[in-house]
């Protein structure tokens, strides 16, 4: 095997995301073989002593307070971003500018415009990016893409799509601030749509196609909460619930639900697709099996099979361990890795691209104008 060639990553936020992109680049080596290696080379975050800390426990070489002075360092290969919302398109276009690669957090931008300014950015520079909508990478996920593609469910006619939560019901929790950013639309852009519903519109369009169309509707249940940072009560700006309806251009049905107000659910995302010979779904609890139903089966036999998704012929799998012994969340990462690593040594990009993602982006503000305006909107 020849010697390897070194990625130095900087990261930009060490907060839950910064965690488990830094645990794949720490893994993915071991795992895969792969022509470059990510080295740790420096973490960026505001606080200077968490920063420090966070350096210390994942092994990076050297820590910045502020984002532009990292971007400008030489020995920076790729800028890896996750941070609020409301930070990914000035970070993503001055690494652009600066020729770093670029790997972002989702969703790609506050809105579609800003989303487009960081496709040209990246275009217009030539430089590698990507989008970690990570579910895509999880074996069970690619196992229902491949089932698709060849066919075997035939014309697809629904696509549904669930992703709830519970953790936001409480009229004395506040918005804003570094652990609850996700509350002020100023940092976050949206509420459920950008944060939870872009992960099932982007697997969506992944295994089924375009989106053509939206009608939805959404609703802020607590209409003002204090905010940390002014210590103020002040109006609540994002969706805490939303459901739409949806065409694709394949001529199927898609129905999309998410809210953080399902007591009971900490992460229910689940999707099911109906075809005219067979159909599918997957729930992120189990999420190392597929649920398989085929129409073709003798009647006797014919009924819902549960896939375990751990065999070496099925995506990924033959990288970790046996068959019968399952990965987890924290694999989907190493492997978005693993795939960006490989498509820089062949010279291709690494699905979803910030131009694909803007496609996600499109659609999750389709959803928000049809809410408001109470009409179908074309995407």
């Amino acid at each position: 095997m020849s010697e390897k060639k070194n990625l130095n990553i900087g990261l930009v936020g060490y907060g839950f995301m910064g965690r488990t992109h830094s645990n794949a680049y720490c893994k993915v080596n071991n795992f895969f073989d792969l022509e470059y290696r990510p080295q740790l080379k420096a973490i960026c975050g505001r606080g200077e002593e968490n920063a420090k800390a966070f350096a210390a426990q994942w092994g990076y070489e050297s820590v910045e307070t502020d984002w532009k002075a990292l971007v400008e360092r030489d020995d920076i290969d790729a800028i890896d971003i996750c941070t609020p919302n409301n930070t990914h398109a000035e970070i993503a276009i001055a690494a652009a500018k600066a020729g770093k690669m670029i790997l972002c957090e989702k969703p790609l931008s506050m809105n579609l415009a800003e989303g487009e300014e960081m496709v040209k950015a990246v275009e217009e520079a030539g430089v590698a990016n990507t989008i970690w909508y990570n579910y895509r990478r999880v074996p069970a996920v690619s196992l229902a893409k491949k089932l698709i593609d060849e066919k075997r469910l035939g014309k697809i006619f629904h696509y549904r799509a669930n992703f709830l939560q519970d953790w936001t019901i409480s009229s004395n929790l506040p918005q804003g601030g570094a652990a609850l950013w996700r509350l002020d639309v100023n940092a976050a852009g949206s509420g459920v749509t950008g944060d939870l519903l872009a992960h099932c519109i982007d697997t969506a369009i992944w295994l089924n196609g375009s989106i053509t169309d939206v009608s939805a509707m959404t609703e802020t249940f607590i209409k003002e909460r204090m905010h940390n940072l002014t210590g103020k009560v002040e109006k609540v700006g994002i969706d805490d619930a939303c459901t739409f309806m949806c065409h694709f251009s394949n001529g199927s049905l898609g129905l999309f639900e998410s809210t953080r107000y399902a007591r009971g659910h900490k992460a229910l995302y689940t999707f099911e697709i109906n075809g005219e010979h067979a159909s599918i779904k997957w729930d992120l609890h189990d999420l190392h099996r597929l649920e398989y139903f085929d129409h073709r089966d003798d009647s006797l036999v014919r009924g819902w099979r549960s896939v375990h998704v751990t065999d070496g012929d099925m995506p990924y799998m033959d990288k970790w361990w046996v068959p019968g012994l399952q990965i987890g969340y924290e694999h989907t990462f190493v492997h978005q890795v693993a795939d960006f690593l490989d498509g820089l040594a062949k010279g291709t990009p690494t699905s979803p691209t910030f131009r694909e993602a803007l496609e996600t982006q499109r659609v999750c503000d389709a959803v928000l104008n049809s809410a408001q305006s109470k009409q179908w909107v074309n995407v």
